[in-house]
């Protein structure tokens, strides 16, 4: 079946249906990866945003239940150079496009990928609209102009848990790569459980198999709950989870952070949950002109020097002029100098904009979950 991919500015381009027929709508936004579709796929941070991959075929090892970092697929979207039609891992449940279809995700492949990335780094992230069948561009094109901006969306309510669970009640069955290549030595893990209480912004299950795995035990909160729910506990330690949408948009969240920062439990922030701590301080925040998407993002943590090669995905950051001095700016972003981390000056209080639990992506920054540990264990 045919398919069509048309953008806000008049740019269309025309492939073959690659998932579900139907049409969806959404931010078009590119990831670098060479792997881990999957987990791109079923990542909450992608909500409202229809996901290129830049690497030339995607799905050859298929899907796996282990790899999924929600319950179910969470991008508008999927666009491919080449889908491969086959399954070529014997861990696989499906091919990529039975996965897409039964989560009735539409998708399009045999397109420029490469044109489709030049036009989004040089004009910026736009809104657009896949389309199967026989349709008019142009009228694609009139869709994608009405659809809401990401500026000013809470997109988190779409994805948050609806009532607080516990972690271990929950968790499947892990990836065959998170605790046999990536196992933590004992000695590195909590001398004890702690407990985490954790607010589930669009959380990925792969951060909470490290806390789990460094010895914590997670109860992970709806997005809207107050900061007394969390504290009620008795918490060693809160977690400010990774999300969609744009930070400025959920005033109801960085209230609650910031009553969290004054508890001086603490407090650890990933991607979202880094730009919501960014305006519980005092800071703000800005949207990106087409954002950090992939796993191998170089990232200097100021402290030491060295340089990270990271997994991200964002769209916004944490303007560094806003920060208050209470708080010490502690990792860079190498492509374009922006903020990928801070921690509060006299508070045990820290966030990273890039995500250190990977899945996809390399395991430099795995460190900060030791040190989330080891502020929890002083406290």
């Amino acid at each position: 079946m045919n398919a069509l991919l048309a953008l806000e500015d008049g740019t269309w381009y025309r492939g073959v249906a690659a998932g579900a027929s139907g049409e969806t709508s959404g931010e078009v936004v590119f990831n670098t990866s060479m792997t881990g579709y999957q987990e791109v796929l079923t990542d909450p941070s992608y909500a409202g945003q229809i996901v290129t991959m830049t690497a030339p075929l995607i799905g050859n090892y298929g899907v796996a239940a282990g790899d999924a970092e929600s319950q179910a697929p969470r991008v508008a979207g999927f666009i491919m150079r080449e889908a491969s039609p086959v399954a070529s891992n014997w861990r696989a449940d499906e091919t990529l496009r039975d996965y897409l279809i039964r989560h009735d995700i539409v998708a399009i492949a045999d397109i420029d990928t490469r044109a489709l990335t030049r036009v989004l780094r040089s004009a910026g992230v736009m809104r657009g609209v896949i389309a199967t069948g026989q349709v008019d561009p142009g009228e694609l094109v009139e869709r994608a102009r009405e659809i809401p901006k990401m500026e000013g969306s809470d997109l988190v309510r779409g994805v948050t848990c609806d009532e607080p669970f516990e972690w271990s009640d929950r968790a499947p069955a892990a990836g065959d790569a998170d605790e046999r290549e990536f196992g933590i030595a004992p000695e590195r893990r909590a001398s004890k459980r702690l407990r985490v209480a954790a607010y589930d912004f669009g959380i990925k299950w792969n951060i909470l198999r490290r806390l789990d795995a460094y010895g914590c035990d997670v109860r992970v909160f709806p997005a809207g709950a107050p900061a007394g729910d969390l504290l009620a506990i008795e918490p060693d330690g809160i977690f400010l989870s990774n999300g969609p949408g744009d930070p400025a948009a959920l005033p109801y969240a960085v209230e609650h952070v910031r009553q969290i920062v004054k508890s001086d439990v603490p407090t650890f922030g990933i991607c979202l949950g880094h730009q919501i701590l960014g305006l519980a301080v005092g800071g703000q925040t800005f949207k990106l002109k087409f954002g950090h998407r992939g796993a191998n993002h170089p990232v200097k943590e100021l402290s030491s020097g060295k340089v990270e090669i990271t997994s991200q995905n964002h769209g916004f950051a944490v303007d560094p002029g806003s920060l208050p001095a209470d708080i010490t700016v502690t990792h860079l972003n190498l492509y374009d100098g922006t903020v990928e981390g801070f921690r509060h000056t006299t508070r045990p209080v820290f966030s990273v904009q890039y995500h250190p639990e990977a899945s996809p992506g390399p395991h430099d920054a795995d460190y900060l979950f030791r040190q989330f540990l080891e502020a929890m264990e002083k406290g």
